[in-house]
């Protein structure tokens, strides 16, 4: 007969946390605003995305051509440079001032030019000659364009070069192609063959993508909360009874399973319909969704309680996103980030939510191999629970003190 007590009440807790859940819903079905961010941001975004990025490479990138050599060894080189996949000799101009007009005309992307001694220097058996490069850094791919492309026939030639100086001192045949290269080597690029901008990108703004609008929609239930009851996370009925827990439970509750089938969305469909890195198990990713989604819940409610207008949270968000997807380290290597800031970037869980999928999915890792950011998005999780109920905690009392004064 004692337990039947203790099972009361914790039905009664129960149905308490299933309220909350409820009522949280349907404030998030009856708020424009949240709507949009949570469903037509979350579906719409990770489609918009890799249809920018659709073409995951520049191809034939054009480029001018000073040739001032006019010899047999320099139109090689051009013939070549023509050839390779990145860039395209779209101009041949007579002098630099032509080729920098195109430039600045947005014609090309990139300037070559050969000096008038690049052959003189080439048949000297130790001379050296320079080939001048011009890039566009408007943008980072032009920038990649060019250098690949060149990189790729200077060594070609650098290899038919050192053949002929040593044909000059009487090596020939098998003995000169054992000088110039002793060790046969083979490329092979890893995790993204062909390259593609959007294969690298894309798979961390997608994580970042259930985050910030998953904190922006918080924030603006929050917000409109204020604005609505001066309180932050009103509940009607049975205020007196409610605890913090129970509060926080239903509704991190609510937004967790709303994000899980977004995240099945955004991570399953997306990276198949349009190709990108999916060779990890879908359930490894699902698994590994489960503490990021609850850490970016909890920690979304924390930060909510600094907001007090309804527009905040995007302002916030906006702020923040760039930021966090230089924090987390794919795009610049962790290991050359500065300590504070290194240190910095543990407290968010888009760092290890961007790092592990990369792993799973990108890499074909196991949620075992993954285990460093699993365990660490876990542990993020059951710090950012304790935070929120403390924030609540916090902000009910001091409201609860406000109060009590407007009507002393």
């Amino acid at each position: 007969m004692k337990h039947y007590p203790l099972a009361t009440r914790l039905l009664y807790k129960a149905e308490d946390v299933w309220y909350i859940f409820v009522q949280e819903l349907h404030s998030i079905f009856h708020d424009k605003g949240v709507l949009i961010i949570f469903f037509l941001a979350g579906l719409v975004y990770p489609i918009l995305y890799p249809l920018l990025y659709d073409k995951e490479v520049i191809i034939d990138m054009p480029i001018a051509v000073v040739d001032d050599s006019q010899t047999q060894h320099s139109r090689e080189y051009i013939r070549k440079l023509d050839a390779t996949r990145e860039v395209k000799v779209a101009y041949k101009c007579l002098n630099m001032k032509e080729a920098e007009d195109l430039y600045h005309r947005r014609k090309v992307h990139g300037i070559v030019y050969f000096p008038n001694d690049f052959e003189t220097q080439l048949q000297t058996l130790h001379g050296q000659t320079y080939v001048s490069i011009y890039c566009d850094m408007s943008s980072f791919l032009y920038y990649k364009n060019m250098q690949i492309a060149n990189n790729f026939v200077m060594l070609d030639e650098h290899h038919g070069i050192q053949l002929r100086r040593y044909e000059m001192t009487g090596k020939t045949g098998e003995t000169a192609e054992l000088l110039t290269q002793p060790l046969k080597y083979e490329e092979a690029f890893l995790y993204n063959i062909g390259g593609g901008f959007a294969s690298f990108l894309l798979p961390a703004i997608l994580i970042l993508i259930l985050h910030q609008t998953l904190f922006f929609g918080v924030g603006m239930l929050a917000g409109t909360a204020r604005e609505r009851n001066g309180e932050l996370f009103y509940i009607e009925g049975r205020k007196e009874e409610r605890s913090t827990l129970r509060i926080v439970l239903g509704k991190g509750f609510a937004y967790f399973i709303l994000y899980f089938a977004l995240a099945a969305y955004t991570l399953g469909l997306i990276p198949r319909l349009f190709n990108l890195p999916h060779i990890g198990t879908f359930a490894d990713v699902m698994k590994f969704m489960v503490p990021f989604l609850l850490a970016a819940t909890f920690f979304a409610i924390t930060i909510s309680v600094f907001v007090r207008e309804r527009e905040t949270g995007l302002i916030t968000m906006v702020f923040f996103t760039v930021i966090l997807l230089f924090l987390a380290g794919f795009s610049w290597p962790a290991s050359n980030v500065p300590v504070f800031w290194h240190y910095i970037a543990q407290l968010f869980p888009t760092t290890f939510g961007i790092n592990g999928y990369i792993h799973i999915n990108s890499m074909g890792a196991t949620l075992a191999e993954t285990r460093h950011e699993y365990m660490a998005l876990w542990i993020q999780a059951g710090a950012y629970f304790l935070s929120a109920c403390l924030s609540l905690r916090l902000s009910s009392y001091i409201h609860s003190r406000l109060q009590r004064k407007a009507t002393a």
